[in-house]
């Protein structure tokens, strides 16, 4: 009798473990690990210098990563995070392809409300002062980490982000081969934020002494920029139209070009101003017919909690593409 109850025991014991692995894989298609695309992409570096702006730096490097890498910075806008920006935008998925490292540069609720970079206060954006000597930090890191090539740094930024852009570019012109400007606002327009938010919704008053004045007095004497793109969408609320058209002074200015000097292009998506000097493309202004504030990309994906981004939008143009020939980094 014990011995057939310990039979039984065993058998019932069997039937269940044999239960229980059906049953775990009839589950498993529902509990795969997550893609390769699906895991957090961007990583934080905490210690890249002395940091004065308290900004965080975060990074996109390819498994496969050649040689000399380009560095490609992004600055992110207003109640923007570097995943959000990413994830709608592409640039790791760019970076992947082509084989460069994305640096993020992300700013903190503590420094700004709204996490915007502060490119309207005049310490922030003083040379080898507050957040443009955070950002240059964090690219002579990554630059010395990741073994990148210096003569291929490139920067883009979005509204406040495109602001800080140019800011960047004034203080630290040796440092990029190339500058987008997106939603942006020229170089030393304001001084505070209550001027700021007026200069972003009406246009920023042009200076006496022309926009390029303020280029000059950060970097005095210089007359050599990095090719710059400016891009806007004509039916932007946030950041007016004129701004732009400000910052095409601002560099046509500096770089000492005739603005008369234009050559104009329709484009299914709007127009392409461009204006060359020496046989080069030195500034070019890209106006997205319709687009409100933002981005502009082809074929928007969303971010993978299933939310969008709403500074990244849809058009017939794609920024972060269009960046890829311009500064030439072709697919592998």
């Amino acid at each position: 009798m014990k011995l057939g109850f310990t039979k039984s025991l065993s058998g019932l014991l069997k039937t269940r473990r044999r239960a229980a692995r059906l049953l775990e894989k009839a589950w498993s298609p529902l509990r795969r690990k997550p893609s390769r695309q699906e895991r957090p992409r961007l990583q934080t570096t905490a210690a890249f210098g002395s940091n004065p702006g308290r900004l965080v730096m975060k990074t996109f490097v390819p498994a496969d990563l050649p040689s000399k890498p380009a560095l490609v910075v992004v600055l992110h806008g207003c109640r923007q995070t570097p995943e959000s920006l990413d994830a709608a935008s592409g640039f790791s998925r760019l970076a992947r392809e082509r084989g460069f490292v994305v640096l993020y540069t992300q700013q903190i609720h503590s420094n700004n409300a709204h996490k915007c970079f502060n490119w309207f206060r005049p310490s922030e954006v003083a040379r080898d002062r507050g957040e443009v000597l955070s950002v240059k930090q964090m690219i002579d890191h990554a630059l010395k980490r990741h073994r990148a090539d210096r003569t291929r740094v490139y920067i883009v930024g979005l509204s406040a982000g495109g602001a800080m852009t140019g800011s960047l570019v004034a203080n630290y012109p040796d440092m990029f081969a190339g500058a987008a400007i997106v939603a942006g606002m020229p170089v030393g327009a304001v001084r505070d934020a209550m001027s700021a938010l007026r200069a972003m919704k009406s246009g920023a008053t042009p200076p006496s002494d022309g926009w390029g004045a303020r280029i000059a007095e950060i970097s005095p004497g210089r007359r050599s920029w990095p090719p710059i793109s400016i891009w806007q969408g004509t039916a932007d609320r946030t950041v007016n139209p004129a701004n732009a058209r400000a910052c095409v002074d601002q560099w046509l200015e500096a770089n000492a070009v005739d603005r008369s000097s234009v050559r104009v292009e329709r484009k299914p998506w709007g127009e392409l101003s461009s204006w060359n000097a020496g046989g080069a493309r030195r500034v070019s202004l890209y106006s997205i017919h319709g687009m409100g504030h933002g981005l502009p990309v082809k074929n928007r994906r969303p971010a993978r909690s299933g939310s969008t981004d709403p500074f990244v939008l849809t058009a017939d143009i794609s920024a972060p593409v269009e960046l890829m020939r311009l500064w030439r980094l072709p697919r592998r």
